[in-house]
């Protein structure tokens, strides 16, 4: 006789999902993600235009974001621990939404009244609406910072539960709504801001994100409500149990009963709280207390079963093998335009996606750990496409230009005036304003027509080949981290990992800054591999201490239990 429950029908199985916790993240994390990439995207163009189609502010903006995060990140990891998962949400998500609408506020009055804010003492005030414009998107993007370690790596985990094939399906499904939304939200703001004006584009970004910061508050009150285990932190549950413990000593010592003791709830915290030291409580004390958190937070991350693990995935970040400023900047130098740029972003994106289901299906062929190896065998084979593209006919590496030579012009005082922008100011981020560092020198020689595209196809072939492993290594070295740091830490080691994928992000731009001329792009090919190489054998390293030789064994679904050895929380991954 068959005791199992009724089944359920399909409109109830639809139902069940686009009410459950997981499509509820989804959503939200949509709404998030749609925003940060039409502000970033834009914020970029908004600054270029305003600083006379100049990339100074856009340098600025960057380097500041960069600094901050590198700075901070073990501090809001910190953060995020010590508060309660709903006030971390809920506070981050108001603060990045707020910033974002005052920024784009800012930006309009600037558009606006540019010409008269010029002329109010000396330019002055204009200045100043510059730093207030990149300060306070600084606080955006530093909230938007704690929002993705709250919800990707802290609110996914516990949805998830204890199943890990469940966990893997949330991180992929995440990570396509990074890609997707990657590419169609620049897009958007883009066709507006070309159709319309900055102005439109700055008000459509503020009454986005007031929107957006209502609906994903909600859901976030409603993923909190479906998952009653977000109410319960790790850390607040030890001081919890200590705090009863404490006071049922402190009451058995008076001679109370058990009955008595449990009266006065509201005296439990006078009870068990001690007054702090006058070390703890001078004012050195109190200011050095960030810099105690960023040591503590570092050697936390440094004392990490999976420390290689995230290192590895760090270096991947030291690279000009990807679809940002710099390689687009190249590509317009070999002779590809706009147009075919577009379609081999778009096919980036898709490799991209193809990569995350990938990692779902050989994640539960082989194991999360096997994956991680395949992924980063299978990036580097890639690669290699790109390393030959710097040898073959129509490539302008030459060692012989010295890599300095651009430098030396600017400080010598070259006059010579920049190229005529041909395209549209949405566009400037990846043409004319980013290739000026790349047309000082001409080709040396003239090169047949089919071979001068030879390099240019390998090097991009490589690039697009390769970003299947990168996403699909992202996404294990993603879920090694959720996995194996215990819960009252995943703040700070996430804030921590963000400082180390930014410090590596901030040494390829100042790599760039030194040979930034087209002849030595292909030295920079090679230095990026060789540091995604770097980082894969650190992630080998790991692999092995873990696996061991069990690491080239082929095995079946039922037998891939993996187990990372962990001082403090040995977790099956």
């Amino acid at each position: 006789m068959d005791n199992a429950g009724p089944k359920k029908t399909c409109c109830e199985s639809v139902r069940d999902f686009f009410t459950s916790a997981r499509f509820l993240i989804y959503m939200g994390h949509a709404l998030s993600t749609w925003g940060d990439r039409m502000w970033n995207f834009a914020v970029a163009v908004f600054l270029v235009e305003l600083y006379g189609n100049s990339l100074l502010l856009t340098a600025v903006y960057g380097l500041v974001v960069a600094g901050s995060v590198l700075l901070l990140g073990a501090i809001i990891g910190d953060w995020v621990d010590r508060n309660p998962r709903l006030k971390v949400a809920q506070t981050s998500l108001v603060v990045q939404n707020c910033c974002v609408i005052l920024c784009g506020i800012l930006l309009m009055v600037v558009f606006q009244f540019k010409e008269q804010l010029t002329e109010l003492y000396n330019g002055w005030i204009l200045t100043t609406c510059y730093i207030l414009v990149i300060t306070v998107a600084n606080i955006a993007n530093l909230a938007s910072t704690a929002t993705s370690i709250t919800i990707q790596r802290d609110w996914v985990v516990v949805v998830a539960g204890q199943d890990s094939s469940k966990l893997a399906d949330m991180n992929a499904t995440v990570r396509i709504i990074d890609q997707l939304t990657n590419i169609l939200a620049p897009m958007l703001v883009g066709q507006i801001m070309a159709f319309g004006s900055h102005f439109i584009g700055c008000g459509f970004i503020s009454g986005w994100n007031l929107c957006s910061m209502c609906l994903e508050y909600a859901l976030l009150w409603k993923v909190y409500q479906k998952t009653p285990a977000l109410a319960i932190k790790a850390g607040q549950k030890e001081q919890d149990q200590e705090l009863k413990q404490l006071s049922t000593q402190r009451e058995l010592e008076n001679g109370q009963s058990p009955e008595e003791s449990s009266q006065p709830l509201m005296n439990e915290t006078s009870v068990v709280a001690k007054p702090d030291s006058p070390q703890q409580s001078g004012c050195c004390y109190q200011v050095t207390e960030p810099l105690r958190t960023f040591k503590a937070g570092w050697v936390a991350y440094y004392n990490q079963s999976i420390f290689f693990a995230g290192m590895s995935l760090a270096f991947l970040y030291m690279t000009v093998l990807g679809f940002d400023c710099i390689t687009t900047g190249y590509a317009y130098t070999q002779g590809l335009n706009g147009s075919v740029l577009s379609l081999l972003m778009g096919a980036s994106a898709v490799s991209g996606i193809c990569g995350t289901v990938v990692f779902t299906w050989v994640r539960k062929k082989c194991g999360l750990i096997r994956t991680g190896f395949i992924s980063g065998v299978a990036q580097l084979s890639c690669l290699m496409l790109c390393v030959v593209s710097v040898f073959v006919p129509g490539s302008p590496f030459d060692l012989s230009v010295s890599p300095f030579q651009d430098i030396y012009t600017h400080l010598i005082g070259d006059k010579s005036p920049l190229p005529e922008a041909d395209h549209s100011l949405t566009s400037v981020l990846t043409s004319d304003s980013l290739s000026v560092n790349f047309t000082t020198t001409a080709p040396a020689e003239e090169v047949p027509p089919l071979q001068s595209y030879m390099s240019v196809s390998l090097l991009f072939a490589g690039v697009i080949a390769a970003r299947v492993g990168l996403w699909s290594f992202d996404l294990t070295v993603t879920q090694l981290i959720q996995e194996n740091v215990i819960e009252s830490e995943r703040g700070v080691i996430n804030g921590v990992q963000n400082s180390m994928n930014y410090l590596l992000d901030l040494l390829h731009f100042i790599m760039v800054i030194l040979a930034p001329n087209p002849e030595a792009f292909g030295l920079l090919v090679i230095i990026s591999v060789s540091f995604v190489a770097m980082g894969h054998i650190m992630y080998f390293r790991f692999a092995f201490k873990s696996l061991g030789s069990r690491l080239f064994l082929c095995c079946s679904p039922e037998q891939k239990t993996e187990t990372v050895d962990s001082p403090s929380l040995p977790t099956t991954v």
